[in-house]
């Protein structure tokens, strides 16, 4: 009886109609999700080169893009410049109404995602190319409103497309990745009405790491990591406890307090530990991976 039974199993999960348990999906070895800065001066060419010769050495890599550079320089050719909005806690954000959204979209989940997929599929990787709206790969709740403080006065923002990530389409993930396919995410998310949504990148990266329990998320960006004294990079922060990362996010400035809420996201999502390196180097990868960079655990 167990015998049949097991060929019962075995048949159905070969003409689909019994989905195998999910812990059968998951590939052993350890993830490693890489989040690749959007700002002027990351060198996508060395990261996409480096994750190829990782990967020919086994390792599993989850790549998530942002894209600022490209959205603001296409916004502003569209005679849209972008506009930035700050919280009242001190982070900043892009401002995305209907139009901006759609320049976002074509900048960053057109453009952005699709060269990137270009630069591995020309390596010789079978990068597989998508979005939060694929499969509902990441799923949002849109603000109803937002507040933004301009010139010293508390403003309320309610045509704003942004939202925060609630789910990850984890499965969906660990299927590309079992079946040989490196996913290159953009930071687009679907809201349950099936909204296109402007989601940040680290954070997004940050979800997407705890989901798939990776053991390292790294934050790529045009910095060597954390500094005391920004822009001074002889004051970098090399190891810093997860026990002083909300001092940590008060000190950090401008788009690293978003880094580093993202590594707190995900170190409480479960991720072993997340390293804020530069992403302007030869092997940014790899040299992440060998500590280089405000390690955080």
């Amino acid at each position: 009886m167990k015998f049949r039974g097991m060929v019962s199993i075995y048949s159905s999960l070969l003409f689909g109609t019994t989905r195998p348990p999910l812990e059968w999906r998951i590939m052993t070895q350890s993830i490693t999700v890489v989040k690749l800065g959007g700002t002027e001066g990351v060198d996508f060419s060395a990261i996409c080169n480096d994750a190829a010769e990782l990967l020919k050495q086994g390792k599993q890599l989850v790549l998530v893009h942002g894209g600022s550079a490209e959205a603001n320089s296409l916004g502003e050719s569209l005679g849209t410049p972008p506009k930035m909005i700050m919280s009242p806690s001190g982070y900043t954000s892009r401002y995305t109404n209907r139009k901006t959204l759609e320049i976002f979209l074509m900048a960053v989940n057109g453009k952005v995602n699709s060269l990137l997929t270009e630069q591995l599929q020309m390596l010789g990787v079978n990068a597989f190319g998508l979005c939060g709206l694929d499969g509902r790969l990441m799923q949002a709740t849109r603000k109803d409103s937002i507040q933004s403080i301009e010139n010293g006065k508390r403003k309320i923002v309610r045509d704003d497309y942004t939202g925060k990530i609630e789910n990850v389409n984890s499965e969906l993930l660990i299927m590309l990745l079992n079946a040989g396919y490196l996913p290159v995410i953009a930071p687009v998310a679907v809201s349950e009405k099936g909204e296109a949504l402007n989601v940040d990148a680290d954070r997004a990266a940050a979800m997407v790491a705890s989901a798939l329990k990776a053991e390292t998320l790294i934050l790529l960006t045009a910095v060597p990591g954390l500094m005391k004294n920004f822009p001074d990079e002889s004051t970098l922060i090399r190891e810093l406890p997860q026990s002083q990362l909300v001092a940590a996010s008060e000190a950090a400035q401008g788009r690293m307090k978003k880094k580093v809420l993202g590594a707190e996201e995900a170190l409480k999502g479960g991720v072993s530990h997340v390293v804020i390196s530069d992403g302007r180097t030869q092997n940014p990868i790899t040299n992440a991976l060998s500590g280089n960079g405000t390690v955080i655990q």
